[in-house]
């Protein structure tokens, strides 16, 4: 019990985990594409893990000044890594997604994306599919756009089940309930599998739909009196699934 105490604390809690996860999507389709780099893979988790600290901790106190300066370092970090490994363009990419994310939940504004009422999911959908299909790419990846779009925004619903009580902005739970929120939920799952079957390597392909099913099964399964690990480790896991799946595929 020390131990998942510990694991919460320091990996789950950290943001490290969400982040890992993120990275993990990317390269299942970077994989897809013959696109594998290194230094592109640290610079996504450099992006999702100074982001999601910035988004938890901007209301920390003195904290967040550690936390920003934190993110100071990493931008740096990420901009050399950009223009060492790629080009301008790609630094562009980089900085419109950081103002994405600013945009998204920052306290310093007087109006964030955050407190639209159901806009939130779309948005979170949407600068994780710009990651996948614009920044990792040469050239913009319409398919794998929809594919990461459609699937990262029906993994944000089970978190909305999750803060229905606590949320002050309307969400779809809220507003349609838990049980049509969950098959909103298979929708975005089934159209982004369909995307998926007609665009992906057939290996990508069978491990998207594998990790689809286990989709399914949690999405099923999230009610809001669920222990916070059911969301935060294992919704969150499906993001690394379909990397985890192809790797036992292809090499095991």
């Amino acid at each position: 019990m020390q131990i998942l105490n510990l694991l919460k604390k320091y990996v789950i809690d950290s943001q490290i985990y969400v982040s890992v996860m993120g990275t993990s999507l990317a390269v299942f389709f970077m994989l897809e594409q013959n696109l594998v780099k290194a230094p592109t893979i640290l610079l996504i988790f450099i992006t999702y893990f100074s982001g999601y600290l910035y988004t938890k901790y901007q209301n920390a106190g003195k904290l967040f000044y550690r936390i920003l300066a934190f993110n100071v370092v990493c931008g740096i970090l990420s901009a050399i890594l950009i223009l060492y490994n790629h080009n301008e363009n790609r630094l562009i990419k980089w900085l419109i997604i950081v103002v994405l994310g600013l945009l998204y939940d920052s306290t310093f504004l007087t109006f964030f994306v955050r407190k639209i009422p159901l806009f939130k999911i779309f948005y979170v959908g949407l600068t994780w599919a710009l990651i996948n299909s614009w920044l990792i790419l040469p050239e913009f990846n319409a398919e794998i756009f929809w594919i990461s779009w459609l699937f990262i925004t029906a993994l944000v619903l089970p978190f909305d089940i999750r803060d229905m009580d606590s949320d002050t902005v309307v969400t779809f739970p809220r507003l349609i309930g838990v049980q049509n929120t969950k098959y909103f939920a298979y929708f975005l799952v089934f159209l982004s599998l369909i995307i998926a079957a007609f665009s992906l390597e057939i290996l990508f392909c069978i491990a998207f739909f594998l990790t689809s099913v286990c989709n399914f099964l949690l999405i099923y399964f999230s009610e809001k009196t669920n222990k916070d690990s059911y969301f935060s480790f294992w919704v969150e896991t499906c993001s690394g699934l379909p990397l985890l799946i192809i790797i036992l595929m292809k090499y095991f």
